[in-house]
């Protein structure tokens, strides 16, 4: 990373260790971190001396999150899907929404249609997801349709060995998906590569969705190379096919437009603004380009101050662009366990 955002990590560390600004998660923390985050915290590299507190945001009281430096703005309260356990919660306002401007210009870049309605296949209520692709639409002045999707009773199902009510489920969603491709006019649709697959299972379904998109956006779970080249080629060729990489706390890293010779069909790019992603092996050393690592999450915003989060993911280092200092993310895998617990993906 560069030096500004070395920069951008003193000032926001400042910041949250502030009994004036910081918020009472981090001001309680502090006495107990073995070692002055204001004074030896200057660098990105230093933000692997905190903790990984992610486990922590399962139970957290979310008012100990704000900041009381912005105690006057509105918060919302966003849960991860419940991939690892009990769902972990984050608190936003409006960092989320500057991240996702930006990453509007990466999909516009892609050929996504800057102007449009949307289509949300996947989770909203306290999932994120579905208040980003809200925005998202809103940001070009289209109309948000969306279908109730509830990731955590697949995951159940699946879980419990009940796969058939899981796909059952599944048929259900694309019922109803159905009925609004069918009098609506849809430019963008935004769904998981599972849920692509079981539309391209259903021809009139399938049809309809050559027929009347422009583009279309995958997420939630990974995707191999065969599989998104499946998407591009065969099953969507009329539209631009893009994958988003994120999750309710390190936000969105957008596919970076292909470059000639790349190796990977899609290239994530987290914001580089606030977001480092660092890969790294088992030892906790960073890896180098070209090998797979687990990632590593700091998110350094003013609302959110998130270091050194192990992931459940893995990834294959990409060097950044020419004029770029973020590393590009590519061939994202799940790992099928953490600890004791066993990941259970489902549909998202």
């Amino acid at each position: 990373m560069t030096t500004e955002f070395d920069s951008h990590v003193r000032r926001m560390v400042a910041w949250h260790f502030d009994p004036d600004t910081g918020s009472p998660f981090w001001l309680e923390r502090r006495p107990g971190l073995g070692f002055d985050p204001v004074r030896d915290v200057s660098t990105a590299g230093d933000l692997l001396r905190f903790p990984d507190v992610s486990e922590e945001l399962r139970t957290v009281p979310v008012t100990d999150l704000v900041p009381r430096g912005l105690r006057e703005r509105p918060f919302r309260v966003f849960e991860s899907g419940g991939t690892t356990g009990t769902p972990k919660r984050i608190v936003d306002s409006e960092a989320r929404g500057r991240m996702l401007a930006w990453a509007r210009d990466r999909l516009t870049d892609l050929g996504v249609p800057a102007a449009g309605h949307w289509l949300h296949l996947g989770p909203s209520g306290p999932h994120v997801v579905g208040s980003d692709v809200a925005r998202h639409a809103a940001m070009g002045g289209g109309v948000f349709h969306t279908v109730d999707f509830d990731p955590r009773w697949v995951k159940r199902l699946v879980g419990s060995g009940r796969g058939a009510l899981a796909d059952e489920y599944v048929e259900h969603l694309l019922d109803q998906a159905a009925t609004v491709l069918r009098s609506q006019e849809i430019s963008v649709l935004n769904t998981t590569p599972p849920v692509l697959e079981a539309i391209c299972a259903r021809p009139a379904l399938h049809d309809l969705v050559r027929s009347r998109v422009k583009a279309v956006l995958w997420g939630g779970m990974s995707a191999d190379q065969e599989t998104i080249r499946l998407l591009e080629e065969e099953f969507f060729p009329q539209a631009v096919v893009a994958g988003v990489y994120g999750n309710s706390l390190m936000g969105v890293a957008p596919q970076r437009v292909p470059r000639p010779g790349d190796s990977h069909r899609c290239v994530f790019e987290p914001h580089p603004g606030t977001t480092l992603v660092q890969l790294m092996d088992e030892e906790g050393a960073e890896v180098a380009y070209g090998e797979r690592g687990r990632v590593r999450l700091h998110l350094v915003t003013e609302e959110m101050f998130l270091p050194n989060v192990a992931e459940r993911d893995t990834a294959i280092r990409v060097e950044p662009v020419p004029g770029a200092s973020t590393d590009g993310l590519a061939d994202i895998r799940t790992l099928p366990s953490l600890g004791r617990s066993e990941i259970i993906e489902g549909v998202y």
